[in-house]
């Protein structure tokens, strides 16, 4: 599957990341390269072999759910430049504060 320079720049918009022409074509070829190697993976006989979720000898070592003290939120807050009832106040990133 080729992957456009298009695709990469629109990709990078959402992103908001800019890239030279330069750049946007070796990441093109590289992706299409990358998907190509993953459609392989597509073809491969795997008839007789036994389904797996991990490649790891290890089983999900979990913590007990105990609820803790948290920490105190007028401390937390004491070097928050601006806040707006215990919510930290950023910068707005996207273009007229809509989404991507």
């Amino acid at each position: 599957m080729k992957i456009t320079q298009e695709e990469v720049t629109h990709v990078a918009n959402l992103s908001k990341l800019r890239f030279s022409e330069e750049e946007t074509a070796a990441f093109a070829t590289t992706l299409s390269k990358i998907v190509d190697m993953v459609e392989l993976l597509g073809e491969v006989d795997t008839t007789g072999v036994a389904p797996t979720t991990t490649m790891a000898d290890r089983k999900t070592v979990l913590r007990p759910d105990v609820a803790e003290e948290g920490i105190d939120r007028d401390r937390l807050f004491k070097n928050v430049p601006e806040k707006d009832n215990y919510y930290i106040k950023v910068p707005a990133i996207l273009d007229n504060g809509g989404d991507a």
